[in-house]
């Protein structure tokens, strides 16, 4: 199924990207500045799941920024509508076998370090994988990456040190922090939230995990930023996803400029 998503895009348009964004909840700002794009919806390429989560547009964007060619996803698949690890990481499968070689995810997440404020964008430096399932489990095929793969530098430093050097340049306040990838779609209790916190998570949410897996798992290179939408159960307020879109779409351009500002650096960076 691979190979035949990749005919497919291969079908639709002559840029050949080397560089991926994923964008989350309410942040996909970004895919409409792009030039000489073409628009792929999720539904026509074999194999690729479909994005039911609410502000998740469901199409593969590629196009230019500037003279870079870059591919888009606007709305990722998640664990809670249903899918199978192996479903939600497909995407990152075939686009690999696009010729994709570094990803960017962004998520919406909520805040559990308390010095963040709603709004925020935080750099991800590590992850707790807390939803259960591994998209590595069962038979390994050894063509993708090796049966265990080293996740001890699963977000590149480097990388990480490129985005940091873009927060600066453009005054935003980028701190690091731990991701905790949790199941959904239910949010997190006040008691769950102080588990997280004693372990060592800043942010919470419900993707990512295991699509960065999976990119190691393929030698691919990494960058994770969360958006701050809320502050997590027992801090803020009752939670609601109206509002974790609405959050979304305050800071979306102000990620958008950080994107069109890292996304070059990312992919001119010699490996």
């Amino acid at each position: 199924m691979i190979a035949e998503a990749k005919t497919l895009l291969e079908s639709r348009t002559a840029l050949r990207p080397a560089i991926g964004v994923v964008l989350g909840s309410g942040l996909g700002a970004f895919a409409d500045g792009l030039d000489d794009r073409v628009e792929i919806p999720y539904a026509e390429i074999p194999g690729w799941p479909a994005s039911t989560a609410a502000g998740h547009a469901g199409k593969l964007v590629v196009g230019k920024l500037d003279d870079l060619a870059i591919a888009v996803m606007a709305g990722r698949a998640h664990l809670y509508e249903g899918y199978t690890p192996a479903q939600v990481v497909f995407p990152l499968r075939a686009l690999h076998a696009f010729g994709v070689q570094s990803m960017v995810f962004t998520n919406a997440a909520g805040g559990i370090n308390r010095e963040l404020q709603e709004g925020c964008l935080v750099l991800i430096s590590d992850h707790i994988n807390l939803q259960g399932s591994n998209p590595l489990a069962g038979p390994n095929d050894d063509s993708l990456g090796p049966r265990f793969p080293d996740m001890s530098e699963a977000y590149s430093r480097r990388y990480r040190d490129l985005a940091k050097r873009v927060a600066e340049e453009q005054c935003i306040f980028m701190p690091e922090g731990v991701y905790a990838g949790l199941l959904g779609p239910s949010y997190e209790t006040p008691a769950e939230i102080r588990f997280l916190r004693s372990i060592g998570a800043d942010v919470v949410g419900m993707s990512t995990v295991a699509e960065v897996i999976a990119a190691n798992h393929m030698g691919m290179k990494v960058l994770a930023v969360s958006c701050v939408t809320n502050m997590a159960a027992g801090i803020g307020g009752k939670l609601d996803h109206e509002e974790v879109l609405e959050a979304g779409g305050a800071v979306r351009e102000a990620l958008a400029k950080f994107l069109r500002g890292v996304v070059p650096l990312l992919a001119r960076d010699e490996w």
